[in-house]
């Protein structure tokens, strides 16, 4: 292959590199010059073939390696070649393309390899092997508890076509009293007055209310739907228990860091526990592996801040600043900038669980009484909501950042610490723009005392 890039001018940064077009039926890899045998392979995608692929990458000599790929073809590749001692990158496929110079006759792996040998390719970011395990199960703890949500739909949509009100007089039909008033049913109970007296003492609405709300039309198939959709709706809280275990089991063998042998700090107050929260003590097992209490931070529950870390990691150095943090999430302000004028400042479009936490941790802000919540009702009154999620969310994920690399505690600085924030930079703002004009900015009541 004719060199793409002038050899004599520019020296190669990886010169022991290799190439991977990675498909779904076959892997098509290539090593380069500064390898014993450079050429290019075809291996197949069953396990033996990859680890014959890392066996010839060890005989040429090769040390590196970059990969482009779409779906998770990539990943049993990655994993193989990573435990075998390379230094594997995945690579965006944007930023392939956006490379100028290459030849028609040139492979995918060529000019994969030929760009890594020069250093010019970033790997994707991807956390540490332990990590991606814990990684694995509560994303798929996430899925099992969207799949269990639509069978409550399901269970609501029945009841609603029996016209049972339930919904109107519990707040959750999933709840202690929603659950033993539908297996009820379920069992063969019609009677209001009795299904009304299964209400828990902590329920706010009374039997009279609850018992005119469970006049129905109790049909037969309309009770069919409803005894699948709560037998699938158990299914998956099992699965998802079950998932709990491994989990735990998981968060188990991780270290301990230093600073979590203090004391866990109580829980704030007013802070009640998600009902979605496994059984064992999540709160206290992060606390333990990432030595900071970051549910001291208000709207980040322990369930987020699992998602949060399993996403991002243990080690903050993968990120150099707060700035690349946030900037990774897709938290900050876009700079399409041309000739000067921002064109436009929109965040950037991210599929990133992370950031899908921190968003959500921003939206339960909204009736808080707290600094955070006191910022996100001031930019939703100027800006509207969902500017005023992203600028929470925002500032949360550079909080999350600040204890995550200090290791500080937080404290809530007070509802009204970023109004009187805003409030001197506006007076500053005055004040400078009064200098310029030839005038001084005089305080009201030091103006009625002079009068």
């Amino acid at each position: 292959m004719a060199d793409l890039l002038d050899s004599q001018t520019i020296h190669p940064i990886h010169p022991h590199a290799a190439g991977i077009d990675i498909g779904s039926e076959t892997h098509w890899v290539s090593v380069g010059a500064g390898t014993t045998s450079p050429s290019v392979r075809k291996f197949g995608c069953f396990t033996a073939d990859l680890y014959a692929m890392a066996a010839w990458l060890k005989a040429c000599g090769v040390t590196t390696v970059a990969m482009e790929s779409t779906g998770v073809y990539w990943i049993p590749v990655f994993q193989i070649l990573e435990t075998q001692g390379f230094e594997v990158r995945l690579v965006n496929a944007h930023s392939v393309k956006t490379v100028p110079g290459r030849k028609s006759d040139v492979l995918d792996c060529q000019w994969l390899q030929q760009l890594h040998s020069y250093g010019l390719l970033s790997g994707s970011f991807r956390p540490e092997d332990q990590v991606c395990v814990l990684r694995s199960y509560v994303r798929q703890r996430e899925r099992l508890t969207q799949s269990a949500s639509v069978h409550i739909q399901r269970m609501q949509k029945a009841l609603v076509e029996m016209n049972l009100q339930l919904n109107r007089v519990v707040s959750d039909i999933t709840g202690v009293t929603g659950m033993r008033i539908i297996r009820a049913i379920l069992s063969g109970e019609q009677d209001p007055e009795r299904l009304a007296t299964l209400k828990d003492p902590r329920a706010k609405r009374s039997v009279a209310e609850m018992a005119a709300a469970l006049h129905g039309d109790y049909r037969a198939e309309h009770l069919f739907v409803l005894q699948q959709e709560v037998q699938l709706y158990d299914i998956y809280q099992e699965q998802i228990q079950r998932c709990d275990q491994q989990i735990e089991q998981c968060l188990a063998q991780f270290e301990s860091r230093p600073a979590s042998d203090e004391p866990l700090p109580p829980r704030p107050k007013g802070r009640k526990p998600s009902r979605s929260a496994p059984a064992f003590d999540l709160r206290a097992h992060l606390y333990r592996i990432s030595g900071v209490n970051f549910t001291q931070i208000d709207g980040l529950e322990a369930l987020s801040v699992q998602t949060i870390l399993s996403e991002v990691g243990l080690d903050p150095t993968r990120f150099p600043s707060v700035k690349h943090f946030v900037s990774w999430l897709g938290l900050c302000p876009g700079s399409r900038i041309s000739g000067g004028k921002v064109l436009s400042s929109k965040t950037r479009k991210v599929n990133n669980r992370a950031a899908t936490a921190f968003r959500i941790a921003a939206h339960s802000l909204a009736n808080s009484h707290t600094a955070l919540g006191a910022f996100y009702r001031r930019i939703r009154s100027r800006l509207g909501a969902p500017k005023a999620i992203t600028a929470t969310a925002h500032k949360l994920a550079r909080i999350f950042y600040r204890l995550w690399v200090t290791g500080e505690r937080y404290e809530d600085p007070g509802v009204d610490y970023y109004e009187q924030q805003y409030q001197q930079r506006v007076l500053k703002n005055l004040e400078k723009r009064a200098s310029q004009l030839g005038f001084q900015l005089t305080p009201v009541a030091a103006s009625q005392e002079v009068s």
